[in-house]
C-alpha cells in the first residue's frame, strides 16, 4: 500500500473516504500526474513558481484535502475564469483557490471535472509542470 491508499484508509467517515477516493481518481485521470501525499493534502503534478519580490517555491498542479468540517480542492489558477462553471456546480463554497464541497453528492461530477481540466490545462500553459 502506498502513503495516499493508508492516509484515506484512516479518514473515519466513510462518505468522506469513499469520496476521497473517487477524488483521487478523478483529479488522476483529469490531470494525468500521480496522487501524491504531502502532509494531509493529496496533490498531483508539480509546478515552480518565482514571484517578482524573489520568492520562490514548488507546489501542487491541483490538489483535494478531506477535512472534518468539508473537502477542499485547491484550484490553483484561483475561479475568475471559472464563473460560468460555479454556477452550474451544485452546492459549494469558495476562496481564493480553494473549493469546498460537503460531499461529492452536492455537486455535478462533469463540471467539476471540467473546471479541473481546465486548471491544470491553465496551470500548465503558465508553467513547466511536471510529476512530483
Amino acid at each position: 500500500m502506498n502513503e495516499v491508499t493508508v492516509f484515506l484508509a484512516d479518514i473515519t467517515d466513510q462518505v468522506q473516504q469513499d469520496d476521497s477516493r473517487h477524488l483521487v481518481s478523478l483529479l488522476a485521470d483529469v490531470s494525468g500526474y500521480r496522487p501524491n501525499l504531502q502532509g494531509s493534502i493529496i496533490g498531483f503534478g508539480q509546478y515552480h513558481y518565482k514571484y517578482e519580490s524573489g520568492r520562490e517555491g514548488d507546489s501542487m498542479v491541483i490538489a483535494f484535502s478531506p477535512r472534518k468540517q468539508n473537502i477542499a480542492i485547491y484550484i490553483m489558477p484561483g475561479f475568475s475564469s471559472f464563473q460560468s462553471q460555479l454556477k452550474k456546480l451544485g452546492k459549494h463554497k469558495v476562496g481564493k483557490s480553494c473549493l469546498y464541497i460537503n460531499k461529492l453528492a452536492d455537486i455535478d461530477l462533469e463540471v467539476l471535472k471540467e473546471i479541473a481540466s481546465l486548471s491544470v490545462k491553465d496551470m500548465q500553459n503558465k508553467y513547466s509542470c511536471s510529476e512530483t
